[in-house]
């Protein structure tokens, strides 16, 4: 790590006192300044190093999040007293939803919504309401300052919309309760959000000057594929006619001919050394480091790591680690955008079923074994599918095989006796009105004997 320490002058932080110099480097909102960067760096030509440029895995990460939000459809939800739910369709969040405002898509949205979330720890909208104070328009503003009054209120100084400060007066502080305010970690101020992009700035920093001392290396330094050796002194009149001689014979269009080697010269070809693949190390290593701060698995990105035996276990793994709490945060600011109530009562939600659109046979499957457990019926199985419904209503009902008995049928598989006040169905016998059908105990014990005996030959056959 000698040649290391030489490339990055930032060594081992100690302590320095209130108002002292501090080393570097200095993390700042837009980006980062190295080690001795004078305070009026601006006036000098250097400019802030951004967090998230010039690494192609951090982009890989950044984009695998901004790119997957906008692929699940958002829904408001509302819940039943019978513990299901109902899609709303009426309210003024499932048309933002749908269309935020008139020039941008929600797909758009969502990108760049989630992409300055993790590229800057937080990203901002402006909220537009009717007469009726229903949010009818939400554009997305580039950056956003908090500012806390002496109250306690909150207010926020919106900008970076060209289109929205052109039609919205924007040069007032705007309430916290029209503003969508996602942010992530927030170690310096709550109102202020950190992306996980600096876990890793140093290992950016690590790998770019890597890089760049190799590719100032090839260029400045241009290490040749071939040298010629001898035993033979030389003046440097005879070296400078030797070296011509080579280009002559070896270059342009006799690029490809053999050379004839005199004066005992010997051409060594120059191949990796140790170094090189010390190097290559380092850049995989930098690589999974930059995965890890962003909990992204590798094989999202098309890289090595561990397998998986399908498709729905790969993304099931990713919502689990990073993608799952990203959805949730983005959904629990809407739900406080528009004063929902939350999870379970009315909230916001994200479809991630839309992530297995190409693993059809997986969804089949488990469409079919929801079906035959009796959990769907068919026709929210076909739903699920984009499929009508059964035609007449002969799917509306879920359904199971027939020798799937509750436990309270008890050891001679029977159905447990109503309470006396409890009144028959329609066209059910009764056996205390004296009617012709009621008939009499023994007959309705030989009947019971011959279903048990027909049900308990059905599962020997199923056997």
């Amino acid at each position: 790590m000698n040649w290391l320490s030489k490339i990055l002058p930032w060594g081992k932080r100690t302590a320095v006192p209130e108002g002292a110099e501090r080393p570097g480097p200095y993390f700042l909102s837009d980006g980062w300044l190295p080690a001795g960067t004078a305070w009026n760096f601006w006036q000098k030509g250097q400019n802030v190093r951004p967090y998230g440029d010039r690494s192609a895995m951090l982009e890989a990460c950044v984009s695998a999040y901004s790119q997957t939000v906008p692929m699940c459809p958002g829904d408001h939800w509302r819940s039943l007293g019978n513990g299901g739910r109902e899609r709303v369709t009426t309210s003024s969040l499932s048309r933002i939803l749908r269309r935020p405002n008139d020039y941008q898509s929600i797909s758009d949205f969502l990108l760049n919504l989630t992409r300055r979330l993790y590229e800057k720890g937080e990203s901002f909208a402006y909220a537009v309401r009717n007469n009726r104070a229903e949010i009818v328009e939400l554009h997305l503003m580039r950056e956003g300052t908090p500012t806390i009054a002496e109250d306690g209120s909150i207010f926020y100084s919106l900008h970076g919309n060209e289109i929205a400060e052109k039609r919205l007066r924007l040069d007032m502080p705007a309430p916290a309760r029209d503003v969508l305010h996602v942010r992530l970690h927030t170690p310096r101020h709550p109102l202020k959000g950190e992306s996980p992009i600096l876990a890793a700035t140093l290992d950016m920093a690590m790998s770019g000057a890597a890089l760049n001392q190799q590719i100032a290396f090839y260029i400045n330094q241009a290490r040749p594929s071939f040298l010629l050796t001898t035993d033979a002194e030389m003046d440097r009149e005879q070296a400078e006619e030797l070296r011509r001689w080579w280009d002559e014979y070896s270059q342009g269009e006799n690029a490809g001919k053999t050379p004839i080697m005199t004066w005992g010269l010997k051409a060594q070809p120059i191949e990796t050394n140790a170094v090189d693949g010390q190097l290559v190390e380092m850049l995989r290593m930098t690589d999974q480091a930059i995965a890890l701060a962003l909990r992204i698995p590798l094989p999202i990105l098309g890289l090595g790591g561990p397998t998986y035996a399908s498709t729905e276990l790969l993304m099931q793994d990713w919502i689990a680690k990073g993608l799952g709490f990203t959805l949730n945060h983005i959904e629990v600011a809407f739900d406080a955008l528009f004063q929902l109530r939350g999870v379970p009562d009315e909230y916001t939600e994200f479809d991630t079923r839309a992530l297995l659109r190409s693993a059809y046979k997986e969804r089949i499957e488990g469409l079919a074994r929801g079906v035959i457990s009796g959990i769907y019926s068919p026709d929210e199985a076909r739903a699920a599918e984009d499929l009508s419904a059964v035609p007449g209503g002969h799917g509306a009902m879920p359904r199971v095989q027939q020798q799937v008995v509750p436990l309270s049928y008890g050891t001679e598989l029977q159905p447990p006796k109503p309470a006396a006040d409890t009144p028959p169905q329609d066209g059910a016998p009764n056996p205390n009105d004296g009617g012709a059908d009621a008939g009499d105990g023994s007959t309705n014990a030989a009947d019971s004997q011959r279903t048990v005996s027909v049900y308990r030959a059905s599962r020997r056959l199923a056997a």
